[in-house]
């Protein structure tokens, strides 16, 4: 994301990207720096100020087999366009939410630290919950334990203390993620990964969604249980309030 011209996080996106690039044996024909310029001259060429951006890299031209073989060289897309994931009553009252019976991908079958746009078991989630009634979905893993949302990261406030599921069950180590554990860490909040059940979200003292376009967004009811007083908690919002002071001063300038 870019705010006032200021791209946030844009070295840790990027080289999240090259990474998963490498796991999957995908070579991109631009270094980090060529790629960095891409998104810099894109933002100025489409005049944005406050932009969400997205890089897409595939294997290139090819036949319509699944041999990856047969596409020669790589190619990179930049898109940069404004984007609204919740409407703003959501950041100051809270979001509701629920559990579906979609499970998420097993790290066996498709590694969630690889960041790709295979999105396909988040959508059918994302299905789920907005014939429901809601805007979002807590995704479990195969053996019941709460990971994460379907563009979401998910944390919780217990008796002072900030939770969030350890990526190694199956959850993306988002950007935004690290970032509030970052600015926890800052404020001297005690911080940990744990494994964590629906019991343990439905009787935290306060919850929390991260993500790039959605940032840091309360939540105050799960699954029809009321999370804390029902109300955007004291962690959440001196998150929320320093997480949005940082984008706004710690960035690359365009």
């Amino acid at each position: 994301m870019s705010y006032s011209r200021l791209v946030f996080k844009l070295k840790e996106h990027i080289d999240r990207l090259y990474a998963s690039a490498k796991t999957i044996m995908l070579d991109i024909p631009l270094s980090k720096k060529e790629a960095e310029k891409a998104v810099i001259s894109t933002l100025k060429k489409n005049n944005l100020s406050n932009a969400y951006i997205r890089l897409i890299v595939t294997r290139g031209p090819g036949d319509l087999g699944l041999d990856p073989r047969k596409c020669k060289k790589a190619t990179m897309i930049v898109i940069t366009d404004n984007i609204v994931l919740y409407p703003e009553k959501y950041y100051k009252n809270g979001l509701e939410i629920i559990t579906v019976p979609t499970r998420r991908n097993i790290p066996e079958a498709l590694n969630p630290q690889i960041k790709s746009l295979n999105y396909l078991n988040n959508i059918l989630a994302k299905i789920e919950a907005v014939h429901s009634g809601f805007e979002e979905a807590i995704m479990l893993n195969s053996d019941g334990y709460v990971l994460e949302c379907t563009g979401d990261n998910i944390f919780i406030a217990r008796c002072g203390e900030l939770i969030t599921p350890p990526a190694y069950l199956g959850a993306l180590e988002g950007v935004t993620r690290g970032a509030v554990i970052d600015i926890a860490r800052s404020r001297r909040i005690g911080f940990s990964e744990k494994i964590l059940t629906r019991h343990n979200l439905f009787n935290a003292d306060e919850c929390f969604l991260t993500g790039t376009a959605a940032e840091i967004i309360p939540v105050i009811k799960i699954d029809n249980r009321v999370i804390g007083d029902g109300k955007p908690g004291k962690i959440t919002m001196g998150l929320m309030a320093e997480f949005r002071k940082l984008t706004r001063k710690d960035g690359i300038k365009y």
